[in-house]
């Protein structure tokens, strides 16, 4: 991104809403985590709950990245060259 570049707002105030709860539910479920390590739970239980987070964690980050760079795309202002490579690395950093 460039000095002159703003950084991408998230404006669909529906998506919005939908990551939100959707990171809601992961900080409960890794709350939940901690609990299990600390009273004892089986390792396969923890791992279990432990890619439910990442999973949530993960599916959060690819719903802002799409509705974000859909944005982009239809804002007649976003050069969207510059603005679909930005995503394109975001989302790659999520492999």
């Amino acid at each position: 991104m460039t000095a002159d570049e703003a950084p991408h707002t998230l404006k669909d105030e529906q998506q919005s809403l939908e990551i939100r709860k959707r990171l809601s539910r992961a900080h409960g479920q890794l709350g939940a985590v901690v609990r299990m390590l600390d009273e004892g739970s089986s390792c396969e239980d923890i791992v279990t709950q432990i890619a439910a987070v990442s999973k949530a964690v993960n599916a959060a980050a690819f719903t802002l990245i799409s509705t974000s760079l859909k944005e982009c795309l239809v804002d007649s202002e976003v050069d969207s060259g510059p603005a679909s490579e930005k995503f394109q690395k975001l989302f790659l950093s999520l492999a």
